[in-house]
C-alpha cells in the first residue's frame, strides 16, 4: 500500500499531519537556508515556516505552503518546535538520489506535541523507514518588523543571476559592500581584497531585476559568511540602518 494512503495508528493524536509524494523538493528548499545547524519550525494552517538565524543578526526563511503537500493537517492554532535541520535533512536524503528515472521518495511526517519527536515515514520502492528526529524548546527568533511604510529602497532580484555575479567577486574580501539609489550606479556590489577594490553595477532595467523602488542612495556592508546565493529569488529591504538580505 502506498505510503501517502496508510493511516498511521493513533493519528489523530498528532497535531501535525504532513504527505508528500516526492521529498526532494522540501529537501532542496531547505538546504537553501542550511547555514546553521538548528532551526526553529513554525506550522499553521497555512503551511509550515523554517527560520534559522545567525548570532541575532541574520535570518533566513523558508515558507512551504500548505497546498504543496497532498496532505497537510494542523490541529491546533499553531505548533512551534526547535530541531537539528542537519538530521532532518540527512534524514529526507536517506534513500540517496535514486538511479532508476520516475522513483521518487515519498514522506509521511507526524508531530504529536511537546516533547514529542518529530516522525518522518520515507517510502520508496516498497521500502519503508521511519525516522524519529528530538525536538527542542524553539528559541525565540527574530522580528524585522519591516513594515511596508516604512521601507524606503526595495529590491527584488533573480539569484540565479546574482549568484554568477558572487562568482566573479573577489572573494578575498572580508566583506561585500551594497549600494542602492535612485541614480547611478542603481544597484552596486563592492568588493576590497587583496587585489584592491573592484564594482559590478547593475542597471534598474536589468533583466537580473524584478522589482526596483529606490528613494534614497544607501550603502551597507555585509560579511561574506552570512550571505546565502540560492536559486530563489533574493529580496533586500531598508528599512532605516536595519539591512537585511
Amino acid at each position: 500500500m502506498p505510503l501517502l494512503t496508510q493511516r498511521i495508528p493513533d493519528e489523530n493524536d498528532y497535531c501535525l499531519v504532513a504527505s508528500l509524494d516526492n521529498v526532494r523538493n522540501l529537501s532542496t528548499i531547505l538546504k537553501a537556508i542550511h547555514f546553521r545547524e538548528h532551526a526553529t519550525c513554525f506550522a499553521t494552517k497555512n503551511g509550515i515556516k523554517v527560520t534559522v538565524e545567525n548570532a541575532k543578526c541574520v535570518q533566513a526563511n523558508a515558507f512551504i505552503q500548505a497546498g504543496i503537500f497532498q496532505e497537510f493537517r494542523v490541529q491546533e492554532e499553531s505548533v512551534t518546535f526547535r530541531i537539528n535541520l542537519t538530521v532532518l535533512l540527512d534524514c529526507l536524503s536517506i534513500f540517496g538520489s535514486s538511479p532508476v528515472p520516475g522513483t521518487f521518495t515519498a514522506l509521511r511526517m507526524c508531530y504529536q506535541g511537546y516533547g514529542y519527536p518529530l516522525m518522518l515515514f520515507l517510502e520508496e520502492g516498497g521500502v519503508v523507514t521511519v525516522c524519529k528526529i528530538n525536538t527542542q524548546e524553539p528559541e525565540e527568533t527574530l522580528d524585522f518588523d519591516f513594515c511596508s511604510t516604512n521601507v524606503i529602497n526595495k529590491i527584488i532580484l533573480q539569484s540565479e543571476g546574482l549568484r554568477e555575479a558572487f562568482s566573479e567577486l573577489d572573494m578575498t574580501s572580508e566583506v561585500l559592500q551594497i549600494t542602492m539609489s535612485p541614480d547611478k550606479p542603481y544597484f552596486r556590489l563592492s568588493t576590497f581584497g587583496n587585489a584592491g577594490s573592484s564594482h559590478l553595477d547593475y542597471p534598474k532595467d536589468s533583466d537580473l531585476m524584478e522589482l526596483f523602488h529606490c528613494n534614497e542612495t544607501q550603502v551597507n556592508s555585509f560579511l561574506f559568511t552570512f550571505l546565502q546565493i540560492q536559486d530563489f529569488f533574493t529580496e533586500t529591504l531598508y528599512k532605516g540602518i536595519s539591512p537585511v538580505l
